[in-house]
């Protein structure tokens, strides 16, 4: 179902933006992991809307209430279910999107598929909003995963037409200074001046009534090796699988990713060394992955996230109940970007990947 992912793990998410509640069930977790509230609200709020300037100004608690899977702070082994309250909805925003579709939203190939049936308020099912339920379930695998000495961070690597650059996060090893530095700047940034002019570049799009997209760069530190398989169930195919799932994604690179087309194979190549008893590539190109199996390097990926189709500029669109062409102004609350919301659901998206190949391969 196109909904659901996981193998060992199975997570089932749904809800509409509007609806009275959107919410997940997990399966397959473990019994006796250990759930903190607080530190899985604190992700829920970095992704939350009408926390800035620089995004919607729609707020949600965004609180998650558990009615399953989780007794006295623990997974209980039954499957973990979840949900949150839509409170601050405005639908009569949307009244007209059912005639005229957004252009570069889902709205028109939408209609096609379900005959126009699908729920067009605040975009439905392929809204944004659903990625708070994907953040439930991912923050519990962070924390299962954090258990076991796994660490997934991520931040914006680049933002706007003209890419504002980050600082990239170490591909080697953690560096305390950088993760500490994501998460104090005001936006998701290793350096506080690039966290600066990305908020300025996102300041002058929500004033022209445009948009900006842009790169997160994720990396999970502490990853075993030998994780994985190859074909079609390797680290990569996993990763992407839920990444894409992430409403704007448009592009996923590993490593190096698709700067390793212009490199040769004595640059790519990451050469080995013994470090004590154990095996370890001195640099790391491929990501952390080989084969589609982890090589005990962080595991480095990307994701290029589109700008924002609901802009307040007049745009060329169809209405479909007259069957003509019609010109369309967006109404209602929308995100001038959401590259730096995207960024705990990058690190979500992660978590839930890796920890499904770790119980699989228990």
């Amino acid at each position: 179902m196109a909904s659901v992912y996981g193998n060992a793990l199975r997570l089932s998410i749904f809800g509409q933006s509007h609806s009275p509640a959107i919410g997940c069930s997990i399966d397959g977790l473990p019994a006796g992991i250990a759930v903190d509230l607080d530190c899985l609200q604190a992700l829920l709020d970095r992704r939350a809307p009408g926390r800035s300037a620089t995004s919607t100004a729609r707020r949600e608690a965004d609180a998650p209430e558990f009615i399953a899977g989780i007794t006295d702070g623990h997974t209980n082994g039954a499957p973990v279910a979840a949900i949150i309250r839509n409170g601050n909805t405005r639908s009569r925003d949307y009244d007209e999107l059912r005639r005229k579709p957004r252009p570069g939203h889902a709205d028109w190939p939408a209609d096609v598929k379900y005959r126009g049936y699908q729920d067009v308020a605040g975009g439905g099912h392929f809204s944004g909003r659903l990625t708070a339920p994907l953040c439930v379930a991912g923050g519990i695998a962070l924390q299962a995963l954090e258990a076991r000495g796994i660490r997934i961070a991520a931040h914006i690597s680049s933002l706007g037409p003209e890419p504002i650059c980050d600082t990239p996060l170490d591909p080697m090893k953690p560096n305390r200074v950088q993760l500490d530095a994501v998460l104090a700047n005001p936006l998701p940034c290793v350096s506080a001046s690039a966290a600066a002019r990305m908020r300025a570049c996102i300041l002058d799009a929500k004033n022209d009534l445009d948009s900006v997209g842009g790169i997160v760069e994720c990396v999970a530190y502490g990853v075993p090796a030998g994780l994985g398989d190859p074909m079609f169930d390797g680290i990569e195919n996993r990763i992407a699988k839920i990444a894409f799932g992430i409403p704007a994604v448009k592009g996923v690179e590993f490593g190096a990713g698709m700067a390793a087309a212009r490199l040769r194979g004595s640059q790519n190549n990451d050469p080995y060394r013994m470090d004590g008893d154990a095996v370890r590539p001195q640099t790391n190109h491929a990501g952390g992955i080989l084969g589609g199996i982890t090589t005990g390097m962080p595991v480095v990926w990307r994701m290029a996230v589109k700008p924002t189709p609901s802009i307040g500029r007049r745009q060329q669109s169809v209405d479909l109940e007259a069957r003509s062409n019609a010109e369309l102004v967006v109404h209602g609350r929308h995100d001038p970007c959401i590259v730096p919301r995207a960024v705990p659901v990058a690190e979500a998206a992660c978590a839930l990947a890796l920890l499904d190949a770790l119980l699989e391969d228990a």
